[in-house]
């Protein structure tokens, strides 16, 4: 059974909130038309694993090209050559960063619940890092590898986890980062290239998963930095980030409830053992929520797609997981080699044929785009025109008001000449 049809089977009979909330979303007719063309493109090509086969996925590339097929492709493709370069799959499931507790201590960071809408929560404390500190127990390298671990936990784990508790469909963060003191004369170079490298890690790699970032506490000094920054980032990253001064709670509030802001914060919360930035808290920590989340997911590491086709199976008698096995869906019969290279063909041609469609259609939108800009350029033609010929007529009146001035002073001159004669 494919995945449209248990998607369809799942939203007619689904006895369960979470699975229609999770599935459905928030949708749009034509984000899902663009999905489909861009899975359509890298399915022809054979370059979508079975891992990144998702509408959620796919559609996070989209929103952070525009919406450009060819470009979201690119950047796609781009993800899994440096997953494969940096080995990614190996930093999530092998990396051990030991010096876990002694980073904590210098650059206090870390997950602290959820907002308002179900989304983790993340904290930084910046202007509290001790960087040479903080190079004493890690290095820029260990900790890039440990910030992909955390991401990849954060898809894998916290997303999934997150959506089973919201009830909803949850696959982004919002961030409060804390700049008190920070500033230029405390921003050395490691940290600009830590900052720069993680960066460019998170908008290429892991686009649009940032929900909303609030900067607070931010004076002068970080405001000056700031503008450095944002060269770094994104526009559609620096449209997410708020930048605010000592006055920011009631405007944090809105988004995170009371009581899982740190009091350093603001908040309520004052959590036991070490502090809230070392709990890593949230109910991804919850046995429970983490095993039903590995029953629906799949070990923390499937697809919401798949989680739809779970969900499914436990909701119809009947209902198998697609079999990998390569078959003949009319015949049953295993497929031969001859069979198989003629749907790699087919594929090829298929694929070429999407491209051009996609080339003609961004054509045909640009041109459509030209003949807008050249129509509002010939009103706007006219319009200057019109606003010419009234200026015209307002200098032919000045003149013929001056030349009546003029005439009027000669004729009182000479008057006054005829008078001293006499």
């Amino acid at each position: 059974m494919s995945f449209r049809s248990i998607e369809q089977l799942l939203r007619r009979n689904s006895k369960t909130k979470i699975s229609r909330n999770i599935v459905d979303g928030v949708h749009d007719q034509k984000e899902e038309q663009l999905v489909q063309s861009l899975r359509e493109l890298l399915l022809a090509s054979n370059q979508l694993p079975d891992k990144f086969d998702d509408n959620y996925v796919l559609l996070r590339f989209l929103r952070m090209r525009g919406f450009n097929i060819l470009k979201a492709k690119e950047m796609f493709l781009n993800m899994l050559k440096w997953r494969e370069d940096c080995s990614v799959d190996a930093i999530a499931n092998d990396f051990k960063f030991e010096e876990y507790d002694a980073v904590k201590r210098c650059y206090p960071h870390g997950f602290h619940g959820v907002d308002r809408f179900g989304r983790p929560l993340y904290i930084e404390r910046v202007g509290l890092v001790d960087l040479s500190k903080l190079m004493q127990v890690t290095s820029i390298d260990r900790y890039v590898k440990y910030h992909i671990s955390e991401q990849e936990k954060t898809i894998s784990l916290r997303y999934p986890v997150c959506s089973l508790v919201a009830k909803r469909h949850i696959a982004s963060t919002t961030a409060i980062f804390d700049v008190k003191g920070l500033g230029l004369n405390n921003f050395s170079k490691s940290a600009r290239e830590m900052f720069a490298e993680i960066q460019k890690i998170d908008s290429n790699y892991y686009p649009e998963t940032l929900n909303q970032l609030y900067i607070i506490n931010a004076g002068t000094g970080f405001r000056a930095l700031w503008k450095v920054l944002k060269a770094f980032m994104e526009a559609r990253t620096l449209a997410k980030v708020q930048v605010l001064g000592t006055n920011y709670l009631n405007t944090v509030l809105e988004a995170v409830d009371q009581s899982n802001l740190p009091d350093f914060l603001g908040g309520t919360c004052t959590c036991p053992t070490g502090g809230c930035l070392l709990q890593d808290k949230g109910p991804w920590t919850d046995p429970e929520m983490v095993r039903a989340s590995k029953e629906a997911f799949g070990k923390g590491q499937k697809s919401f797609n798949e989680l739809t086709a779970t969900v499914a199976c436990e909701s119809f008698r009947g209902c198998q997981e697609p079999s990998t096995k390569q078959v003949d869906s009319t015949s049953r019969k295993k497929r031969t080699l001859g069979m198989l290279l003629k749907d790699d063909q087919v594929g090829i041609d298929t694929g070429e044929n999407i491209l051009r469609k996609l080339v003609d259609e961004q054509i045909s939108e640009k041109i459509r785009e030209l003949e807008h800009c050249a129509a509002q350029s010939n009103e706007t033609l006219q319009t200057l025109v019109c606003k010419q010929q009234e200026l015209t007529g307002h200098i032919e009146q000045l003149r013929k008001i001056l030349q009546d001035v003029m005439g009027a002073d000669m004729k009182g001159d000479t008057q006054d000449t005829k008078l001293k004669v006499n």
